[in-house]
């Protein structure tokens, strides 16, 4: 019959590496160790969305070759605002645009010489790099649910440019910038 000495001696560490890799506590390491491994799995499967950028449509934001995470709960409890960048769901989970929202539900939106216009106004964007390609979108009023998104690097023709009025449900999550 083991006593407790016996059995705390077996759990010991007695070696220099083995103290390093698993502590003096191997049963707690272990047990931390699964608990990490779960919040990880919680996290990824529910929270957040591994993307990586392909194209240069969002260039200078993201590179292409980026590998970002799209944050699924940034809107459970709000709306997209202007000026964020969001992934917008194309077919199925795994294939997603990443775009800026820069019209809102229930505005007017334009597009001239590559500079966006809301409700008749310039847009002040910052993030947009210059020299500008010349392409237009006449007006469009958004829906109730509907938001305007377009990508920063507007040297490229607008033709070349995924963009225009999205419904909400299709906004998969926020980037984490």
């Amino acid at each position: 019959m083991q006593t407790e000495a016996d059995k705390s001696a077996f759990l010991e560490v007695r070696s220099w590496w083995g103290r390093l890799l698993i502590g003096r506590r191997p049963v707690r390491t272990l047990l931390r160790v699964v608990v990490l491994i779960i919040v990880v799995f919680i996290l990824f499967k529910f929270v957040f969305i591994g993307i990586r950028v392909r194209g240069i449509s969002m260039e200078p934001t993201c590179h292409d070759g980026r590998i970002g995470l799209v944050n699924r709960l940034a809107y459970t409890r709000g709306k997209p605002k202007r000026g964020d960048v969001v992934a917008i769901r194309m077919a199925g989970e795994r294939v997603m645009l990443l775009k800026r929202v820069v019209g809102l539900p229930g505005e007017r939106v334009a597009v001239h010489r590559g500079v966006v216009f809301i409700n008749g106004r310039k847009l002040a964007e910052p993030y947009v790099s210059e020299p500008r390609d010349l392409w237009e979108e006449p007006e469009t009023r958004l829906g109730e649910h509907e938001y305007y998104v377009v990508g920063d690097n507007r040297s490229m023709p607008g033709r070349w440019h995924e963009h225009g009025g999205v419904d909400e449900n299709r906004i998969a999550g926020k980037l984490l910038l």
